[in-house]
C-alpha cells in the first residue's frame, strides 16, 4: 500500500521597515493563504516595531536597521522548516499553490539547493533582466540551471543554507544572492529557475537607493575576495570595472562606484572560503564563469 509523502515544512521570512502599508498586508495575505505545506512565518522589523502584521504571526523587532541579508539571517534562525522561503514585503503570490510547487521542484532533485520562480510586475507583466538569474536573460520563460539568484523571492533548503553559512550579513544590501549561491554550488549543489511558477513584484530601480553605486561596488569586491581562487579575483574585478565604465555614464555615479570599489579593497569582506577549481568548472559549464 502506497503512502503519500509527508507535508513539507516551510519557514518564511519577511522583512519590514513599515514603509509599505498597502503592499505589506497584501504580501502577508498571499503568504498565509498557501496550501499543501506546513508554514511557519516570522516578520522581522529592521530597526522598527513591525506594523500591519497579522495578529497570529510572530514578529521580531531589531533595534537598528542591520540590512537585508542580516535581517533575513535573524528571521531564518527563528522559523521552523526543512525549507526557507525569503519573501520581499512588496511581492505577492498569485495563487495558493506557489510554495507547494516550489517545494516539489526541490523534492524531485536532491542536488538542488534553491528554486527561483519567475518574478513579474503585476501590472505590466514584465520580468526585468536582473530578475532572471542567468546571463542570457532575453527569454525569461526559459527554464534551466542557474548559478545566482534573485534573493527577494527564493526557496532554499535549510540544511544547505546553514552549511553555506547563510546570507553574508555584513553586505547590508546587494550581491548577497550571488554570494549564497556560489557557496551552495561549492558544496556540490545547484539552483533551478522555474519560470512557470510566477510571483508578482513591482518593477523598481535598485538605483533609487542613495547608496546603490557605493554598496554595489564595495560588495562586488567583497564577493570576489570571499569566494574566488586568488588568480580569478583580478579578472573578476577588471571585468566589473570595464562593464561599469561602459554602462554608467553619470559622473557622480561613477565617483560613488570608485569610492565603493576602494572601500572593498581596504578589507572587511569577512571569512574567505574560496571555491574549488572544480566549482569554477561547474559554474562555467552551467553558463556563467565566475569572472562575469
Amino acid at each position: 500500500m502506497s503512502t503519500s509523502a509527508p507535508r513539507a515544512s516551510v519557514g518564511a521570512v519577511v522583512l519590514t521597515m513599515n514603509d509599505r502599508p498597502l503592499e505589506f498586508p497584501r504580501a502577508m495575505a498571499s503568504l498565509l493563504a498557501q496550501e499543501g505545506i506546513d508554514l511557519d512565518v516570522v516578520v522581522v522589523g529592521n530597526g522598527v516595531v513591525p506594523e500591519h502584521a497579522p495578529p497570529d504571526v510572530r514578529t521580531v523587532e531589531l533595534p537598528e536597521n542591520v540590512g537585508i541579508p542580516e535581517g533575513r539571517n535573524v528571521g531564518a534562525a527563528r522559523v521552523k522548516g526543512d525549507y526557507l522561503f525569503f519573501f520581499d514585503n512588496d511581492a505577492y503570490l498569485p495563487d495558493s499553490r506557489v510554495l507547494a510547487r516550489l517545494v516539489a521542484v526541490l523534492r524531485n532533485n536532491c542536488r538542488l539547493a534553491y528554486a527561483q520562480p519567475r518574478i513579474s510586475d503585476p501590472h505590466t507583466h514584465v520580468t526585468l533582466r536582473r530578475w532572471v538569474p542567468r546571463l542570457c536573460a532575453s527569454d525569461p520563460t526559459r527554464e534551466g540551471t542557474v548559478t545566482v539568484m534573485a534573493e527577494g523571492v527564493v526557496l532554499v533548503r535549510r540544511d544547505i543554507f546553514d552549511q553555506a553559512g547563510g546570507w553574508p550579513g555584513h553586505f547590508f544590501l546587494f550581491h548577497e544572492g550571488i554570494d549564497l549561491a556560489w557557496r551552495m554550488w561549492n558544496l556540490g549543489h545547484t539552483g533551478r529557475y522555474v519560470p512557470d511558477i510566477v510571483v508578482h513584484h513591482p518593477a523598481t530601480d535598485p538605483a533609487r537607493h542613495s547608496t546603490f553605486y557605493r554598496l554595489n561596488a564595495r560588495n562586488r569586491v567583497w564577493l570576489a575576495r570571499r569566494n574566488l581562487p586568488r588568480p580569478l579575483i583580478p579578472l573578476n574585478l577588471a571585468t566589473w570595472i570595464l562593464l561599469t565604465l561602459w554602462r554608467v555614464r553619470d559622473t557622480s555615479a561613477r565617483r560613488s562606484s570608485l569610492t565603493g570599489f576602494q572601500e572593498g579593497l581596504r578589507g572587511g569582506h569577512g571569512e574567505r572560503r574560496p571555491m574549488t577549481w572544480r566549482t569554477v568548472a561547474r559554474l562555467t559549464r552551467a553558463g556563467r564563469p565566475p569572472i562575469l
